[in-house]
């Protein structure tokens, strides 16, 4: 036998001893759903919980009315950081870049290309207010998964009707699109060697600015 029907030889095999998939469906139905499923707050109280999450995972959150403000406020968190190079997606409209900042679209971009940009300017799918998770299915204005990675400084538009309370809520959503790629944001990146020394923009972006829509009007 050779290699190949070697290979087939063990997948077949395999494949004998799952179950069929509507015996799956039938017991993934059958589960105990015991924990909630849908927050209770209000949209003022969830908009604060989630910004309150963001700042305490030391993240930067701008809040804005309308997207005419967009461009002031991408404007202001590039100037807190001191930085002029960003990437941008192709599907970002450009009326929401500000002037006097050398905004480079995704064309798309080699690596080293990526690598030499301060910043990335992209959108959210959604955001989980309840852990201050931003969720990522890299699809248009989200941009690519490589873009988000590695400048070290990622500014997120957030719409505030992307914002659930719960994680549960946010897995119901995406279970209708089934998205193929998915990454979740929860603060810039960080983590700790053996002796507990916290190192930030190991696995990401060192920095992270949320710029939260309709923030400051939404009423309960």
């Amino acid at each position: 036998m050779n290699d190949l029907g070697a290979r087939q030889e063990i997948l077949s095999r395999i494949r004998s001893m799952l179950p069929a998939p509507e015996a799956c469906s039938a017991e993934y139905a059958a589960l105990q759903r015991a924990y909630s499923r849908r927050g209770t707050r209000s949209c003022e109280a969830r908009l604060e919980l989630f910004v309150d999450r963001l700042v305490d995972y030391q993240g930067e959150v701008l809040q804005v009315e309308d997207l005419g403000s967009l461009p002031e406020a991408i404007a202001q968190a590039l100037r807190n950081a001191n930085e002029f190079r960003v990437i941008v997606p192709m599907e970002l409209p450009k009326a929401w870049l500000p002037s006097g900042f050398h905004f480079q679209a995704d064309s798309p971009l080699i690596t080293a290309e990526i690598d030499t940009a301060e910043a990335v300017v992209t959108t959210c799918e959604l955001a989980v207010a309840f852990t201050g998770t931003i969720i990522l299915v890299h699809g248009g204005a989200q941009g690519r998964r490589v873009l988000t990675l590695l400048p070290g400084h990622h500014i997120c538009i957030v719409r505030s009707d992307q914002v659930v309370e719960i994680l549960p809520e946010a897995l119901a959503i995406l279970d209708k699109t089934n998205p193929a790629t998915m990454t979740t944001i929860s603060g810039p990146s960080a983590t700790s060697d053996i002796e507990m020394t916290r190192i930030r923009g190991v696995h990401g972006p060192r920095h992270l600015t949320v710029i939260l829509i309709g923030g400051k009007s939404d009423a309960p």
